[in-house]
């Protein structure tokens, strides 16, 4: 086969699948909407269940809907009905998969969810099937045909099955007023979520690590302190610690190529007055935004009297994995 018919086939494919998601617009209607209230309004978990693919895919908006502020997880119909069904409360609601809504492992157990009472919502490409006619709603994924050139691979149907998924959690997200910040605290080793939750504070030098010197210091004490604490920058205090000004490795170099006198010059005299800085309590990307937009690699911390609590270098973000 030539790369060109590949490209054709693939494209085919592709073709096939966003046209199948698309027709789901204009079947969106009222049960939708009931959909969406039985998922607002559940107090226990949202059940997904479905065979095969249709499992696959009711995996995957299992887990999206847990990570967008609904509890939910994914029960394999085969398994529900060897014990898994108590997995089930009175008060969860199910959503069932089936491109034919008549899956023998969901008809199973259908019985056994009608009992508890909870509400069903299926999502089938049949309207008259039997899982559609004894769901509480029913939400129509149809396609006209599957992108496999046989009509058999499930391809477009999971497709669309997967995108009214989609369209549910996200209708739901924003209903609740669902936010990056709570997603984040469902993504806290994801980088989303250390760009919402991490603090400066949380990874700045502190205490002993903290280079600062007084006013009246020399040139060359100051660059003995930065030396020492390693951050390429120290930061000028007054007695009550307050920040009077900051000295960089860029400053350093400027004095150089002006002969400044290392043990003459006081630090009060080439250093960089009303400096940058941020509190403790602003996020690490806030502290990346900064560096970036004023050019600088580092940043001073104070508190709300302008004391000097902290210091933190873009190292340190990179460390962070802010960067």
């Amino acid at each position: 086969m030539n790369p060109t018919k590949l490209l054709d086939l693939a494209r085919a494919v592709l073709e096939n699948e966003a046209d199948s998601v698309r027709t789901l617009s204009a079947r969106l209607n009222e049960g939708f909407v009931q959909a969406c209230e039985f998922l607002l309004q559940c107090t226990g978990r949202v059940v997904v269940t479905g065979m095969g693919k249709s499992g696959h895919i009711g995996n995957k908006i299992a887990a999206t809907l847990a990570s967008t502020g609904t509890p939910s997880f994914f029960v394999h119909p085969g398994e529900a009905s060897h014990g898994d069904l108590g997995m089930i409360t009175d008060q969860d609601v199910v959503i069932a998969l089936s491109n034919s809504g008549e899956t023998d492992e969901l008809l199973t157990i259908l019985p056994i969810i009608k009992r508890l009472g909870v509400p069903l919502i299926a999502m089938t490409g049949r309207p008259q099937s039997t899982l559609a006619t004894n769901a509480n709603v029913h939400l129509d994924i149809s396609v006209k045909e599957e992108a496999c050139p046989l009509g058999l691979a499930p391809t477009s149907s999971t497709t669309a099955t997967l995108a009214m998924g989609d369209a549910l959690a996200v209708a739901v997200l924003e209903s609740r007023g669902f936010t990056a910040e709570d997603f984040a605290r469902s993504h806290p080793a994801g980088a989303l979520g250390r760009r919402l939750l991490l603090h400066v504070g949380d990874i700045m030098h502190s205490g002993d690590a903290l280079p600062a010197v007084d006013e009246n210091a020399s040139l060359r004490e100051t660059v003995l302190e930065m030396t020492r604490k390693r951050l390429g920058m120290t930061a000028i205090v007054d007695t009550d610690h307050k920040v009077l000004g900051v000295f960089t490795d860029g400053d350093l170099r400027r004095c150089f190529d002006q002969g400044t006198d290392l043990q003459s010059t006081t630090i009060s005299a080439v250093m960089t007055r009303n400096p940058t800085s941020l509190q403790a309590t602003q996020l690490a990307e806030e502290a990346l935004r900064t560096m970036e937009s004023r050019n600088i690699n580092g940043v001073l911390v104070t508190d709300s009297e302008g004391r000097l609590v902290g210091a933190l270098n873009m190292l340190d973000l990179v460390h962070a994995r802010v960067v």
